[in-house]
């Protein structure tokens, strides 16, 4: 049964609103700052807090719908959530945190199902130990174990792997990866990191200020970015104008010779990996040049990721290397470059 969000709340400074539907055995990953509106969509899902207006439906059965009155509670909803911090019962066993939600539902073999459900994540022999004596990411185990054990029908995860060290993060990434594939209803996975976005979900929603602003796989959402959110989260840089006679207009008296004939309202990105960096006006092919001073040098797994300033803000990626070279340090100035073929067009 595909799940149905399409409703609206509004809590405090946030006006959330969305429209979107998640098919069976389909994960989609909620992306977005701070204050976005991702969790409180997870808990209107969840049934923890009511819509305003708009419905809820997973198939043919209405969770919410504001217009009607109906409001299914939490513990009707056959919803499994799995929350950022865990919140296992501190006084009660591995164990017996998977058994909690089988037993409030009278079953008699709760253990033996929460038994077999520590196996499957590999805890076994930790059924016996308290949340205290777990380490992150076996509390998020015994976390997801507990709520899959009680076989809902919708998956809702949020920050699954926030509270996990770097060292337990990739072996708990494939873990979730190989039990949401094998779970047929919807699921939901909230997350502000791309790495898990991407790895774990078949689309991806970016909320931005309680609007979904961009929904698609990686690969849409990296071939053409509709903001500079969405492009910063798959690792481009961005501009907006309009093209006129070759060159993209970005205000303030600012623009660069892009390779279209097309003109109009656009949006353009361009890979870190295109901007060279320069101590010197660079001659030759490159037809877009201007100086800017560097405000960061970042690391960014084999290279060092130079964000610089000015009137047109960018971000290159260069090798370590290159940086000793040059002795780039944050408060110089250098020469940027890029090439008119290297900046992607997409009118609007």
């Amino acid at each position: 049964m595909s799940l149905r969000l399409q409703f609206g709340v509004t809590r405090g400074d946030l006006d959330l609103q969305v429209d979107l539907t998640i098919a069976p055995g389909e994960t989609l990953a909620l992306v977005g700052q701070n204050g976005a509106g991702k969790t409180t969509c997870l808990h209107a899902v969840a049934g923890l807090l009511t819509v305003d207006h708009g419905v809820i439906a997973l198939g043919d059965t209405l969770l919410d719908d504001a217009e009607r009155g109906t409001f299914v509670p939490p513990e009707q909803r056959a919803v499994g959530v799995l929350f950022q911090d865990h919140l296992l019962f501190p006084h009660l066993t591995a164990l017996d945190n998977v058994a909690f939600g089988l037993r409030a539902r009278g079953r008699a073999d709760a253990r033996a199902v929460a038994a077999a459900w520590l196996a499957r994540v590999d805890l076994a022999d930790k059924a016996a130990a308290l949340p205290r004596q777990l380490s992150g990411g076996q509390a998020q185990r015994v976390a997801l174990a507990r709520a899959l054990a009680t076989e809902p029908r919708v998956l809702l995860l949020d920050e699954p792997l926030a509270a996990v060290d770097a060292s337990a993060r990739q072996s708990l990434r494939r873990l979730l990866r190989d039990h949401l594939r094998a779970f047929a209803g919807p699921r939901i996975v909230v997350t502000h990191d791309p790495l898990d976005a991407f790895a774990l979900a078949d689309r991806i929603a970016v909320l931005e200020a309680g609007r979904v602003v961009q929904c698609g796989d990686a690969a849409a959402l990296s071939s053409r970015p509709r903001t500079r959110y969405v492009a910063d989260l798959v690792g481009l840089n961005f501009f907006r104008g309009t093209v006129r006679a070759g060159a993209l207009d970005l205000g303030a008296g600012h623009s660069l010779i892009v390779a279209t004939a097309d003109e109009g309202a656009a949006t353009a990105t361009a890979h870190p990996r295109a901007i060279a960096l320069f101590h010197e006006r660079p001659a030759g092919s490159p037809r877009n040049t201007w100086p800017a001073p560097i405000l960061a040098v970042e690391p960014a797994l084999d290279r060092l990721r130079i964000r610089l300033g000015g009137g047109i803000p960018v971000v290159a990626e260069v090798t370590p290397g290159a940086v000793a070279s040059m002795e780039l340090r944050v408060g110089m100035t250098v020469w940027v470059a890029i090439k008119a073929t290297e900046i992607a067009v997409a009118l609007e």
